[in-house]
């Protein structure tokens, strides 16, 4: 314990500070996530459970050995002594190989269990001619891992596809509560400059003393909103806190290290928005996903369907006393099995196989509407980033234009032909347009990013 408070105090802050001189930009933030963050490695781990459930369905296809021995001795007399030694081999089509050897002994040994003195060998094939031809649940249980298996990769790269958005929205309002306070912190430099050129006009009598009250008021306002931008920016860095991870251990974002300013080819290139030419909405995770459901779901169905047919097994055995002779093995000497089953009504059998149809015909109707859903989600963001570009053409104009307007109230104000009142009047609409400037910026990032959660994409 002791060790790994260390590890948090003094190695973790070596590690953050290092990026302070140059701040943390968005394409490490989500190398950081991507790396280390739990829920990115416990995406890994459906991976894990896929390929668990396929190696468990393939193990009903493993060769098996068996061995039965019975025995019962009663007053000094043997009963019977019975070795029965058996190997399978399971084949797909509802074949199975078998090879047998069998060595009875005892004074009440049924007569149909007589054999040999060194005992009997056998080698034969079972198979099914009704049910379990064509597919049989060994079949079934690969048929649906192979699907659940894909489906499992499908949840991953959802699952990472989240955290990645979410923690791409996270690191967009620190950048925005970073940006606000910078704006803050310099129209209150500018305030206190103002203020106290004031204050010394109304000193050397240039000025009524109103103005030097009106200029500390501008002060104080620029000093309440940097507090309340400093509470917004805490906030934002320690949600953005909540996605860096490093060794399993979590990390909070130093107060030193800032955010770098994003440019719209680097959000493209680390989400991968790059590649839209080469997107195809069929292969979205959750739409693969739901196909792989329905294609469990069919193997249900031909299983179910399967049900249907009689039960038809058969076995059949060549016996032989001298194995190593393969010529021993012949058609004489065999040993043959039939088992025939067929339920008169069939009314389970029926409803199964109605109940999976009915299922798969649910699924299928949840596979249409969730590609519509996507399809319509996808163009609506696409539309609003269309709408936030020349949005944010027309802010930075508004932007430019307002600074202008403050520009020329502050050089009249200079040749006394202007007031503290007209300059603070002019600067809170250049406050409200760069605000306003940063919101919309960061909307736009958020509308990216959005784009992104709706293409389940997952970035290399």
């Amino acid at each position: 314990m002791k060790n790994i408070f260390k590890y948090i105090v003094l190695v973790i802050p070596f590690l953050i500070n290092a990026q302070s001189i140059e701040g943390l930009s968005f394409t490490e933030y989500l190398g950081y996530v991507k790396q280390y963050h739990p829920v990115a490695k416990q995406a890994d781990l459906r991976l894990e459970v896929g390929q668990a459930a396929l190696m468990k369905a393939r193990g009903g296809f493993d060769p098996k050995f068996q061995v039965d021995f019975n025995e019962k001795d009663f007053k000094s007399t043997e009963y019977y002594e019975r070795l029965n030694a058996t190997f399978k081999v399971p084949t797909w089509y509802g074949i199975e190989l078998k090879a047998n050897f069998e060595e009875n002994s005892g004074y009440y040994l049924n007569p149909e269990n007589t054999v040999p003195d060194d005992g009997l060998f056998s080698a034969g094939i079972g198979f099914s001619l009704g049910q379990g031809m064509w597919i049989n649940k060994r079949m079934a249980d690969v048929k649906k891992a192979k699907f659940f298996k894909t489906q499992t990769e499908a949840e991953r790269n959802l699952l990472v596809n989240t955290v990645i958005y979410d923690a791409s929205l996270a690191y967009f309002d620190w950048l925005q509560a970073y940006n606000e306070t910078k704006i803050y912190e310099r129209f209150l430099q500018n305030a206190d400059i103002r203020f106290k050129g004031v204050r010394s006009s109304v000193l050397a009598g240039d000025k009524a003393g109103i103005d030097s009250l009106e200029a500390g008021i501008i002060v104080k306002t620029r000093a309440l909103e940097l507090e309340q931008a400093k509470v917004k920016l805490l906030k934002a860095r320690l949600e953005a806190s909540n996605f860096i991870w490093i060794n399993d251990t979590p990390v909070d974002i130093n107060a030193a290290v800032t955010p770098i300013t994003i440019i719209e080819e680097e959000i493209d290139n680390v989400l991968s928005l790059n590649q839209l030419n080469n997107f195809n909405i069929e292969s979205h995770p959750k739409l693969l996903a739901l196909g792989s459901k329905i294609d469990g779901l069919d193997v249900d169905r031909q299983l179910k369907g399967n049900k249907l047919l009689p039960m038809i097994n058969a076995q059949y055995n060549f016996l032989s006393e001298t194995p190593d002779q393969a010529n021993t093995f012949n058609a004489a000497n065999y040993k043959a099995t039939i088992k025939v089953a067929f339920p008169l009504f069939l009314r389970k059998e029926r409803g199964d196989l109605k109940l999976s149809k009915l299922k798969i015909q649910e699924a299928k109707f949840d596979l249409s509407n969730t590609q519509l859903q996507l399809k319509n989600k996808i163009e609506a963001v696409t539309k609003e980033l269309e709408s936030y570009q020349t949005q944010n053409v027309l802010i930075e104009t508004i932007v430019t234009d307002y600074n202008t307007l403050l520009n020329a109230e502050e050089r009249k104000f200079s040749f006394g032909e202007s007031s503290v009142f007209l300059i603070n009047s002019r600067e809170n609409k250049l406050i409200e347009a760069q605000v306003k400037a940063i919101q919309l910026k960061n909307k736009f990032f958020t509308t990216k990013a959005k784009l992104f959660n709706n293409l389940g994409l997952v970035p290399n």
